[in-house]
């Protein structure tokens, strides 16, 4: 049996049996005004934080997300998204798609705003996603990257870009690990489908977004997710995993390569009112700016001793040098 087909299974069973906290316990339950998230979508809700963000979805974008899940951010991406179709929700276990059709029948009684009709399932998987090139303004998964092996991996971020419009994002939130794991780890195939031991160093992750052409990567949080210790797990060390949220936007490929930001700031302090340093970046004296790392790498070859320059924070909110 493949890890592909022991993950097919897991969340197969997690279909019909909903499984509270099967492998994520931090996605968020948005309080927005009229939405109510019916309780058999918080039981099914397993993703490890948020990929529905108000700012990327103004205008009625068309939106994507694969690994329904249950339907619980379907229905929130539907929320900014008020049109048939408005949401393609993508699966490739029968069971979920099943599951998330009769989530939706609540969800249209408990709103009165929802139709099931905003969300279009499809039955697809992520190497092979059944919807047209340059498609789609926002495109999310949430904790299924990560299970993936490497070359896996490198096909469903393809297929996202393929999909996405230009200047399109592709919002994700997946398990990452800073710590190298032992190869019964990484093969333990259920391990993997749980979103532990597929876990990548945010540099590997990164990376895997950049090498497909994403020329803009917004890392926007990064938090305390799990631990796998000797005593539960065939580990000889207590292993720190965490999960992140990012945004890749396909921006084209800047010449000096991808923008990437990681939470870090510049901050001019000097005589002047504002400090330029020819390239397109204005610091206003003792406003902070948001840049992203290799501006920072650039402001802080200068030696100037007038500009301080933030570590990384791993949390973004948008705006700033580019």
């Amino acid at each position: 049996m493949s890890y592909l087909e022991t993950t097919h299974n897991v969340y197969k069973e997690a279909a019909l049996t909903p499984d509270v906290g099967l492998c994520c316990t931090t996605n968020p339950i948005w309080e927005l005004p009229g939405l109510k998230i019916p309780k058999i979508m918080q039981e099914m809700n397993y993703g490890c934080g948020s990929t529905v963000h108000a700012r990327d979805l103004t205008n009625n974008p068309k939106i994507l997300y694969v690994g329904v899940g249950g339907g619980m951010e379907l229905l929130q991406f539907a929320y900014f998204s008020r049109q048939k179709d408005g949401v393609i929700g993508i699966d490739v276990v029968d069971e979920m798609l099943e599951a998330s059709r009769k989530n939706f029948i609540e969800a249209e009684a408990q709103n009165d705003w929802f139709k099931s009709d905003f969300v279009a399932l499809k039955k697809g998987d992520a190497m092979h996603l059944p919807v047209d090139d340059n498609s789609i303004d926002v495109a999310a998964q949430n904790c299924l990257f990560n299970i993936f092996k490497a070359d896996d991996l490198k096909q469903a971020i393809a297929e996202m870009y393929r999909v996405l419009k230009p200047h399109g994002k592709l919002v994700m939130s997946d398990p990452t690990c800073e710590q190298p794991m032992n190869e019964t780890l990484r093969n333990d195939e259920r391990l993997r489908a749980l979103c532990l031991s597929g876990s990548l160093p945010i540099a590997e992750y990164v990376k895997a977004l950049t090498d497909a052409g994403f020329g803009t990567i917004e890392i926007r949080a990064r938090k305390p997710y799990r631990i796998l210790d000797p005593k539960n797990y065939p580990t000889d060390e207590l292993i720190y995993i965490e999960s992140i949220e990012v945004a890749a936007i396909k921006d084209p490929m800047p010449a000096d390569g991808p923008c990437i930001f990681t939470g870090k700031a510049a901050i001019y302090y000097g005589d002047q009112d504002y400090f330029d340093d020819k390239l397109g970046h204005v610091l206003l004296k003792n406003q902070p700016l948001a840049i992203c790392d290799k501006t920072a790498g650039a402001l802080a070859a200068l030696n100037r001793n007038d500009i301080f320059i933030s570590e990384s924070t791993y949390h973004y909110d948008g705006g700033g040098c580019c």
